[in-house]
């Protein structure tokens, strides 16, 4: 096979041990934490921490790869990755196990982009497409058989078995990598901004980890609020540094664009919704109903299935009602769609919940589709990477947030009566909750003129009357 060929096959392996990975986990949370003798409110912890970490360490991905060497990078990525999971396999405690989390998480980070980066700059243009298209495989595929495998895995085997897994696909790709990647560097690299990622790494997971940490019995509600205050500041001096530096590591300054600002903060409220469903569903099916692992990911798989299937009818939806109608109005059935899960009830048909989440899936979907091609409707060629980065950072924080929402819901409910059980009408109420915050990303994608991206759906608009100005330009990432 030809060395353009297989590069890109390297690469999406690595996508789908990541993708694989990120949605396995979930389905087995309710057996980790009787494992480790945890509360399963307490795993939320496991997913934000991930996230988090994925977060931090993303735009730095970028220069190291110039810098050090796409292979070596590409390489030690693999490598963190696959430690992370022997080691998550290993845990006795849940502090070890977030631990573990995070170093997956950096390994996880520096894999994806670099990878993507290797692809577009080894590969010839006229196979761009198709080698691009390996990606699209993974990162559909791995969220529909993650539930499931995990499922299967915890409920017939042992949950530790998930991360052992990634252990062979782990070591062959770093074989491959060192037979087939290039290492790729650039000359006149400019400084990296270490004091801005340093800030904003302390800022981000300050404020999000600790917010995580609100109702964890095992830790001080002082503790927590002491972990948000740390965070708060260092966002503090992080907007006065990037500011005054050339080159930040999140540049603030296209936060000044109308299009990619409604985008980055629409897209963040909707998928805080979005971020709680994978850890409100498996716990609702397996600690409110008593389905076993498997059965849950045999249900909770279906909303990445009906993400699928959205793919191949996006373009023409787009180009028959452009980017604004779609936005406003998918926005508000893909948000009653979240909260459609306070419905669910013990023996209600598993048809009518998988339709449901197919359903759901499908208009989730359309949803980031449609943002994500809007989001850069006016960023530059030259500020592309720093767009993309940043709105990939905005993307891991929103979804984390989610979980940690939807985790101090149930747990400020089980406090409020007092009795410390979770109750079935807790889901209820959580998912509620979930759904109102995604839809008041509305009101950025309502700010969005008739003609919204029409040059990016090929669908002409009427002109506006010189008399109605044209409103901000919105979008979504």
């Amino acid at each position: 096979m030809r060395t353009e060929r297989l590069v890109p096959l390297i690469v999406a392996c690595a996508l789908f041990m990541e993708q694989l990975d990120s949605t396995v986990i979930a389905t087995s949370l309710p057996a980790i934490a009787a494992d480790l003798h945890e509360d399963p409110i307490s795993l939320k912890l496991a997913l934000t921490s991930y996230l988090l970490s994925l977060a931090v360490f993303i735009p730095a991905s970028g220069w190291f790869a110039d810098r050090f060497g796409s292979r070596t990078v590409f390489r030690a990525a693999i490598i963190i990755f696959t430690a992370g999971s022997l080691l998550c396999g290993l845990a006795h405690s849940l502090p070890d196990f977030v631990l573990y989390r995070i170093l997956q998480g950096m390994g996880g980070a520096m894999m994806v982009p670099v990878g993507r980066l290797v692809i577009l700059r080894t590969v010839p243009k006229a196979d761009l497409v198709s080698a691009l298209a390996w990606l699209t495989i993974p990162a559909l595929m791995g969220p529909v058989i993650g539930p499931p495998l995990g499922g299967f895995i915890t409920t017939y085997f042992d949950w530790r078995y998930i991360f052992f897994l990634n252990i062979p696909i782990g070591l062959i790709g770093v074989l491959l990598a060192t037979r087939f990647i290039p290492d790729i560097r650039e000359e006149n690299l400019p400084p990296f901004d270490f004091k801005g990622m340093a800030l904003s790494g302390v800022g981000l997971a300050g404020l999000v980890f600790g917010f995580a940490l609100l109702g964890q019995h095992a830790v001080a509600s002082w503790i927590a609020f002491a972990v948000i205050a740390v965070g708060a500041v260092a966002m503090y001096f992080y907007i006065g540094h990037a500011r005054i530096t050339d080159r930040p590591i999140l540049d603030l300054a296209l936060l000044k664009i109308p299009t990619f600002f409604a985008g980055v903060v629409g897209a963040s409220l909707f998928r805080i919704g979005i971020g709680a469903l994978p850890f409100l569903l498996p716990l609702m099916l397996q600690l409110g109903f008593g389905l076993s692992p498997f059965a849950s990911g045999m249900i909770t798989f279906a909303a990445a299935a009906g993400a699928m299937t959205m793919k191949f009818t996006a373009a023409p939806i787009i180009r028959t009602f452009g980017f604004r109608r779609v936005l406003v109005v998918n926005c508000v059935i893909a948000s009653a769609f979240i909260a459609a899960g306070a419905i669910f009830q013990p023996g209600m048909p598993y048809l009518v919940m998988v339709g449901i989440l197919l359903l759901g899936g499908f208009f989730r979907s359309l949803q980031f589709t449609s943002t994500n091609a809007l989001s850069y409707a006016d960023i530059s060629n030259e500020a592309m990477s720093r767009a993309t980065s940043f709105a990939s950072v905005a993307q891991q924080v929103s979804i984390s947030t989610g979980v940690a929402v939807a985790a101090l819901v149930l747990d400020g409910l089980r406090s409020w009566r007092g009795d410390g059980t979770i109750h079935l009408s807790d889901f209820n109420v959580a998912f509620i909750v979930v759904a109102l915050i995604a839809v008041c990303s509305v009101f950025f994608f309502l700010r969005l003129p008739e003609d919204a991206g029409a040059a990016l759906s090929r669908r002409r608009e009427k002109p506006a009357a010189p008399a109605e100005p044209p409103g901000e330009m919105g979008s979504a990432a």
